[in-house]
């Protein structure tokens, strides 16, 4: 029998997509990219890749690894204003996907997915319609029809960003009892109770949502590894929010708050993916335009964040970022300059340096180790 390798899994852009700035970017992948990863060294080596998966900007799997998804990010699926969601099963001694199906996700511009803690159920956030979607996952893999769609309303200051809701990510707490939905249009963050009998979101009783300063634009909430604390990343004013978790009724009490850029860079920027570390110890940030991943500190009693440096990703447009599961190695997705980088990761003090691996890659967007 093979034996399974380490491997690491990037989504694309295929093909043109207008995104909320009114910019149109022209994709270069070809599909998904699947490279074995030397976890000696920290490099990345070309393996396979998965043709004609159209705009599969965000990848997750499944708790067994056996099944790769992602979203298929357009504007429109089978005749309906909506994108896709598509399913694959996972040769983990080769990195080959073998497709399995496609759902609707039920609103367009399908941005972030994940998969609740069971693997029975697939939350979806729908960007430019606002929405979240959950879908039913079979024992075999296969996607159902969506069990639930819930629609977002409102709007915030930013006339052009913010003129209607624009859910941007999902996240499970580490119970599994509630899902956390950041909608960029709203400046709030959904907090939605979770049943894992049925998929079904119902508004949080204790707190419903959790608002965010005005023209903040929250996009994605990461949990720390013990599941007190969550550490949200603005995209539109390049922040960083932390929050303690109450886990018996899924409410967020902000603790502080941080920018995200060095206090004498006054350009363009805006932010895209956040991640913890494995231990909990720091926390990590994308700025696209900085083109650098900002690296804060938490302490471990308070959960409060204190900000160690910046990292230049070595390329344009750092859209996503992904730790290994040993905590040792990041991997960076640049956007507009077509690459993945690796950095060393010093878990004494979070500092990363270059391992000397970098690959090339046409527009990628979400890199994923398995």
């Amino acid at each position: 029998m093979t034996s399974a390798i380490n491997l690491v899994y990037v989504g694309t852009y295929s093909e043109p997509i207008v995104f909320g700035t009114g910019q149109t970017l022209h994709g270069k992948g070809r599909g998904i990219y699947a490279n074995r990863f030397d976890p000696q060294i920290g490099a990345l080596y070309p393996q396979c890749v998965t043709e004609g998966v159209r705009n599969s900007s965000y990848i997750a799997f499944d708790p067994t690894k056996r099944f790769l998804f992602c979203v298929n990010e357009y504007k429109e699926y089978e005749g309906r204003p909506s994108g896709a969601v598509s399913a694959f099963k996972v040769n983990q001694s080769t990195g080959e996907l073998t497709y399995l199906n496609s759902r609707a996700s039920y609103g367009t511009d399908p941005c972030h997915l994940k998969v609740d803690a069971t693997g029975n159920y697939l939350a979806v956030a729908n960007f430019a319609s606002g929405s979240v979607c959950v879908l039913p996952i079979g024992e075999d893999g296969f996607l159902g029809e969506a069990v639930q769609v819930i629609q977002h309303e409102g709007s915030s200051l930013d006339a052009k960003r913010q003129a209607g809701p624009h859910a941007h990510a999902v996240e499970f707490d580490k119970a599994n009892r509630f899902l956390f939905v950041p909608d960029l249009g709203l400046d709030k963050v959904m907090i939605y109770e979770f049943d894992e009998k049925t998929g079904l979101l119902t508004p949080n009783a204790r707190q419903p949502w959790v608002t965010t300063a005005p023209g903040s634009g929250p996009r994605q909430l990461a949990m720390s590894p013990d599941g007190n604390f969550a550490y949200l990343i603005n995209e539109l004013n390049s922040t960083l929010t932390a929050y303690r978790y109450n886990n018996a009724d899924g409410s967020l009490n902000a603790l502080n708050t941080l920018s995200t850029l060095p206090a004498t860079y006054a350009e363009l920027s805006t932010c895209a993916e956040v991640q913890v570390t494995p231990d909990g110890k720091f926390l990590y940030g994308s700025n696209r335009g900085h083109d650098s991943l900002a690296i804060f500190a938490i302490d471990s009693n308070t959960g409060q964040i204190s900000l160690v440096g910046h990292e230049s990703t070595r390329g344009k447009i750092p859209r996503n970022f992904d730790i290994s599961k040993c905590g040792r190695f990041l991997a960076v997705a640049n956007q507009d300059s077509n690459n993945i980088v690796m950095f060393g990761l010093d878990p004494s003090n979070g500092h990363l340096t270059l391992t000397g691996s970098e690959i090339s890659v046409g527009t990628p967007i979400c890199v994923r180790f398995i």
